[in-house]
């Protein structure tokens, strides 16, 4: 059934009638009940006069006898709706177009912040270029409730975008974490991919699970100050605690024969996680210790590791900048890192 912008519609599970306000593709539209927005299947909408005309009238009958309370029978108890709690998730609904060719094309995608668990959040939400802030919005997402964010064109995946959000309960737990960050980084070939997959598998929107549940506060397992733990620990002042630190290193080199011996017989993954983990903790270790800066040796190659750092740099706060730049010493096989101190 083709609909279009600004016709009367009935939603057939609930009997609430609405307006199409957009048409996202040929199975899903945009409408407005009792002022709120929301996408739609087609199939899961009628134009009311249909049901108006296909209703049953109702048949005039006589009068019942009147029955007193101890006459009436017991009402059977309804049965609870459950509601399945999937998470929190990060839907991209495409819009198509046609273009010059005939060909159904994706022109922009919706993106929507779905929440489908037995709690509601607050969140901040950004879409980055390149490290670069180019949407921002906090606000509240209640339970079993969708927040429209904004659009995103295809053509910007072209840009690597990246999307993070960070969440916190709206009502405090002591028993949860604080809050909880996510990220969703695409590149134009894997959203094409997903199109693809989306396409095959007859499903509306392309979807990101940021968390299924929301994460339990982390065990703090340092010692308790006692008399028993100063027995059996060390304990330092938190202004004396660098001095206790291993020493940084203002220059880390990331080639495999540097960090492991038997380094041939690992997969790629294996290396590749290896040697983020290495960066990591160099990382924490030079903020720790106030580095002004750090260089970064991680070779030519296919780019594979420069690319990852300079991902994880991005998201990093204590990066003023980093540079990857001809060096004598290395080429153009290192980054250096400067530092906000």
């Amino acid at each position: 059934m083709t609909y279009q912008v600004g016709d009367d519609i009935v939603v057939m599970h609930t009997n609430e009638e609405g307006k199409v306000v957009e048409i996202i593709n040929e199975k899903m539209v945009m409408i407005e009940v009792r002022g709120v927005k929301f996408p739609c299947y087609t199939d899961q909408i009628d134009f009311p006069y249909f049901k108006r005309f296909t209703e049953k009238k109702p048949i005039l009958q006589q009068k019942k006898p009147k029955q007193f309370l101890y006459t009436l029978p017991k009402e059977k108890s309804k049965l609870v709706e459950i509601k399945a709690t999937t998470g929190v998730w990060l839907n991209f609904i495409p819009k198509f177009t046609v273009d010059e060719f005939g060909d159904e094309v994706v022109e922009l995608f919706k993106i929507y912040l779905v929440n489908r668990t037995d709690a509601g959040y607050k969140f901040t939400y950004k879409q980055q270029f390149f490290g670069e802030s180019n949407f921002e919005l906090s606000n509240e997402l209640t339970t079993f409730h969708d927040f429209y964010l904004h659009d995103i064109s295809f053509d910007d995946f072209n840009d690597s975008p990246s999307f993070l959000a960070e969440c916190s309960l709206i009502t405090p737990d002591k028993k949860k974490s604080e809050y909880f960050d996510a990220s969703v980084k695409l590149k134009a070939k894997k959203i094409f991919q997903l199109i693809e997959e989306m396409k095959a598998k007859n499903e509306p929107s392309v979807t990101f699970r940021l968390f299924e549940k929301y994460p339990d506060k982390a065990k703090d397992e340092r010692p308790e100050v006692s008399a028993r733990v100063a027995k059996d620990y060390e304990v330092y002042e938190a202004k004396r605690a660098r001095q206790n630190l291993e020493p940084a290193r203002s220059v880390i080199d990331l080639h495999m024969e540097k960090l492991s011996d038997d380094w041939q017989h690992m997969s790629n993954f294996e290396i590749l996680n290896m040697q983020l983990g290495e960066f990591e903790k160099w990382y924490h270790l030079a903020v720790a210790h106030h580095l002004q800066s750090m260089v970064v040796i991680h070779g030519v190659g296919s780019g594979k590791l420069r690319d990852e750092i300079h991902d994880l740099l991005k998201t990093k706060k204590d990066v003023q900048y980093f540079i990857n730049q001809y060096d004598p010493r290395f080429g153009y096989g290192a980054t250096e890192i400067f530092f906000k101190h």
